[in-house]
């Protein structure tokens, strides 16, 4: 690869470096936010919630729908399967919290989605006052295993009813709800809007991290699925798009609401909460449209589990597709390519290490046709390197033209394609990305270890400090560590075998002290893979080294030049070389004469 190539791939990890910091939320930002989040924290210290609590129902419009002011109790009803356990409170008659069952949080405690800090109500307006029906008691109508109906009546008889079934073994809640006598209260232009609201709390090692991949997700009617930022507060209204389900997605993690029907003129937010147990807060205003007759139906759903692709393609609707697989070609190597493999070798019930290993192999495997094919470039080049000395000696450094001319000309006297040691970058960059995206995202590293690693998912600690400042920095991670050594060793050794000098020479050490700095506080699975990589393309020259002799390789040069220049067959690489040179040299000639 030329100097070029490498100083434009310098520069785009400086850039993306660079802008992870600059856009990094300043010191006093964070402090401010802090202290407000901190002095609500304080205010609420010590006051346990308890299942029953006294609380006043809010007064209506003083009409014939009006309720007298009464006081009732608050209770907790749940609903109870071998995955989930789900909290309904009779106040406003919602779903209060959610607890998954077999999967623990950072503190070895049972994951809880919301942990009350969640809001549902259906909005209308009526005698241009709006009310809300999170205010409202509900009262139980039917009590069963798998189903429990509320109701909330009203003076005049109208109603509203929510209808809440959890089958076996599922991660779905039906949710029905059902209004009656409304003909004539309801804006109908305006309709009803469900107002669903949650902070969902810290389940991860690493909540800056959590944060990175916790946003709002949405399916848009008969189209793709979408998603608010990632890294910054952002609110999006859908005046014209019906909306098929909304998400509030967390890294591991995600609470959905769908509706067969579809939500129109919908608002979704989310915003990043500088405090130390709320990763972000969620909102999303949902339209039902409202005819005006005695009773209006709507068939809901929710889903509260994890991200697991296979979970989520098992619930239809294309909820899969908040697991982030990358953009574009990336997405699909993940997709139909590398998950197929992971999934085929987790059948066999070995560690999670050890598949990401024999993932490794494989496609070492499949490029080590490559690989020999750069080796042998590389030997070539370093042969040639006594020629193309004695050529810039004589060429001199003043005509940078004249002097890649004469190179030119020796690689196609001895058959030589520069650009042939490229080939396994070439072809190992689409799945190092791919897996950048990968393993960071994938459910089924959580909480597995491997070696010292305790959790793939997220970053093994070989030493703790203080944060560094501008860095961000706490902690060094091992494998991360044993990662860049190897680079580094890789390098030096890839540096004698292409004969790389200079500039070249010193990037290629650069480039895996960036990587560190970025991949620190990336899973250590990843950087177990990176390493694994890097292990085996050792193994692999070793072992190439043994059919590959450079005095051969001189003698098939020089037999190539002894060649007529007709029997020599010429690369498209030299072809597109030798057009571009002469362009040059003729754009040269043009501005002497001009002068």
């Amino acid at each position: 690869m030329d100097r070029n190539t490498f100083t434009g791939l310098f520069l785009i990890l400086v850039i993306l470096v660079g802008s992870t910091f600059l856009l990094k939320p300043s010191e006093e930002q964070l402090k401010r936010e802090e202290f407000v989040q901190d002095s609500i924290a304080k205010s609420k210290k010590g006051v346990k919630q308890p299942t029953v609590v006294a609380k006043t129902t809010a007064t209506l419009p003083t009409d014939t729908n009006a309720q007298n002011l009464s006081v009732e109790k608050e209770e907790i009803l749940t609903l109870e399967n071998d995955k989930i356990k789900v909290f309904i409170s009779t106040l406003g008659g919602k779903v209060s919290s959610v607890e998954l069952k077999n999967e623990t949080n950072q503190l070895n405690q049972p994951v809880v989605l919301f942990n009350k800090q969640n809001n549902f109500g259906i909005e209308y307006s009526q005698n241009n006052q709006n009310l809300n029906t999170s205010n409202l008691f509900f009262a139980k109508e039917a009590v069963q295993d798998n189903k429990l109906v509320l109701k909330a009546t009203q003076a005049d008889g109208s109603f509203v009813s929510y209808t809440y079934t959890l089958a076996k073994e599922s991660n779905k809640v039906d949710f029905k709800i059902s209004l009656s006598g409304f003909q004539n209260k309801v804006n109908a232009d305006k309709g009803l809007t469900i107002n669903w609201a949650a902070e969902l709390q810290q389940q991860e090692k690493d909540i800056n991290n959590e944060r990175i991949y916790s946003t709002t997700y949405f399916k848009i009617a008969n189209d793709d699925v979408d998603y608010l930022s990632e890294t910054e507060s952002e609110e999006k209204s859908f005046t014209e798009e019906t909306l098929a389900w909304v998400s509030f997605k967390q890294h591991f993690f995600s609470a959905a609401l769908m509706s067969k029907d579809g939500f129109t003129n919908s608002t979704l937010k989310v915003q990043t909460i500088a405090n130390n147990s709320a990763v972000k807060a969620y909102q999303a205003k949902l339209n039902l449209p409202f005819k005006n007759q005695q009773v209006n139906n709507y068939e809901l759903e929710y889903y509260f589990g994890s991200n697991k692709f296979s979970q989520l393609r098992e619930q239809g609707n294309d909820l899969e597709k908040q697991v982030k697989m990358g953009w574009g070609p990336l997405k699909w190597i993940n997709r139909y390519l590398v998950l197929p493999v992971f999934n085929f070798f987790e059948g066999f019930n070995v560690s999670y290490g050890i598949i990401i290993l024999l993932l490794t192999i494989i496609l070492k495997t499949v490029l080590f046709p490559f690989t020999y094919k750069s080796y042998l470039s590389m030997a070539k080049m370093r042969v040639l390197k006594p020629e193309m000395d004695e050529i810039k000696k004589k060429v001199g450094d003043d005509n940078p033209t004249l002097l890649q001319q004469e190179y030119l000309k020796l690689y196609k006297q001895a058959g030589v394609n520069p650009l042939g040691g490229c080939l396994p970058l070439l072809f190992q960059m689409p799945f190092i990305l791919a897996f950048f995206y990968f393993f960071p995202n994938l459910f089924e590293l959580r909480h597995e270890s491997f070696l010292w690693m305790k959790d793939l998912s997220t970053y093994d600690e070989l030493i703790t400090f203080a944060p560094i400042p501008l860095l961000g920095w706490s902690h060094i991670s091992l494998m991360c560590l044993l990662m860049t050594i190897s680079t580094l060793i890789y390098t030096y050794f890839n540096n004698q075998v292409s004969g790389a000098q200079g500039q070249m020479k010193y990037i290629g050490y650069i480039t895996p002290i960036i990587f560190f700095g970025v991949l620190n506080a990336y899973p250590a699975g990843l950087n177990y893979y990176y390493f694994c990589a890097n292990i085996l393309t050792f193994a692999q020259q070793y072992l190439i080294r043994y059919f590959v002799d450079d005095e051969k390789i001189h003698a098939q040069i020089q037999e190539f030049k002894k060649k007529p220049e007709s029997a020599k067959k010429k690369s498209g690489f030299q072809k597109k070389l030798e057009d571009m040179m002469r362009q040059q040299q003729q754009l040269k000639e043009q501005q002497k004469k001009k002068k």
